[in-house]
């Protein structure tokens, strides 16, 4: 089959546009993608076609204040409920009645949020790197120069950020993120200055893909991005009650350096997750980075269709 063309619209979201990429007829369903930081929707290029190949419409919004999606008010606190509201008004305004969710990072977060607050608007929900937890994870316990941290400081990261164009921005922050490390600046150092030029990029990830980063980030620049997430992690609600009603499927990457932070492996591992999604499935993939589905897209796009063809939505 002849690779379906990637589409872009903008529709009119709570006050907002916002730049939706899709692709694929959807005959089986629709597919909902939500990126992380530094991600846009091109972060799910591979995954878009593979399930539009399959017989699904793929869906990947620019999350506001991201890409070519509108900036929220400069005055407005970042708040996830907006992120979940965004998913069931961009579902609304393409006339699907329930989609499957797929979430990376942060956008793991309003996934799982979603799933639970609307479980007749959701088939079921994959994440990638980031479990079910039903409170925020403590990151007191992390040095002064964890990235997290740095980012959470308002001017900080504004500051560092600053002193390079938002292509060196985004290669820097791929090259740091894709390692199995947790990124930290020492004392008189900002997290830009842990690597420079001379670091290659990741082998699975191009100067053009480098290129298309950089264009969207250029429309949006960082200063959203940086409230949501880093901003806002600490206003995320308790959820100890939740329950999911809607299979779940879990993707950790084993060298992706979340897997480090305090309490995260013990998350994943320890069975806490089946607390709150009954049907649920967790998968390893040995090699993983944090940017798992651009570093080995066939086997995340292989579990991806493996999870729908499972969970087939009755006509």
């Amino acid at each position: 089959m002849a690779q379906q063309e990637i589409e872009h619209i903008h529709l009119p979201v709570r006050g907002l546009n916002l730049h939706v990429a899709q692709v694929g007829k959807g005959d089986l369903g629709t597919v909902v993608f939500l990126h992380g930081f530094p991600e846009i929707w091109y972060s799910w290029r591979h995954q878009m076609l593979a399930v539009a190949a399959a017989g699904y419409r793929a869906v990947a919004p620019d999350c506001r204040g991201y890409g070519l999606s509108d900036q929220p008010p400069e005055e407005e606190e970042a708040s996830w409920d907006d992120l979940v509201a965004d998913v069931l008004g961009i579902l609304d305004a393409l006339s699907v009645p329930k989609a499957f969710l797929v979430g990376k990072d942060f956008g793991a977060m309003p996934a799982y949020d979603f799933a639970l607050r609307h479980p007749d608007r959701t088939c079921g929900v994959m994440c990638l790197g980031v479990p079910f937890s039903p409170h925020p994870s403590p990151l007191d316990t992390m040095p002064e120069g964890f990235y997290v941290l740095r980012w959470n400081e308002p001017g900080r990261a504004e500051a560092d950020f600053g002193r390079y164009d938002v292509r060196r921005v985004v290669r820097t922050v791929y090259v740091l993120f894709s390692g199995a490390e947790i990124p930290t600046a020492k004392e008189g150092q900002e997290i830009m200055d842990l690597a420079d030029l001379s670091t290659p990029l990741p082998e699975w990830f191009t100067e053009a893909d480098l290129d298309a980063y950089a264009a969207l980030y250029d429309k949006s620049g960082f200063r959203y991005p940086l409230k949501m997430p880093y901003r806002a992690l600490h206003r995320r609600p308790n959820q100890l009650a939740a329950k999911f009603q809607v299979p779940v499927f879990m993707v950790m990457g084993e060298k992706d350096y979340t897997f480090k932070f305090p309490g995260m492996e013990a998350a994943v591992r320890s069975g806490a997750m089946d607390n709150f999604a009954p049907d649920l499935k967790i998968t390893y993939i040995p090699e993983g980075t944090h940017f798992v589905q651009e570093q080995l897209p066939e086997q995340v796009n292989q579990l991806l269709l493996g999870f729908l063809k499972d969970h087939p939505v009755a006509a």
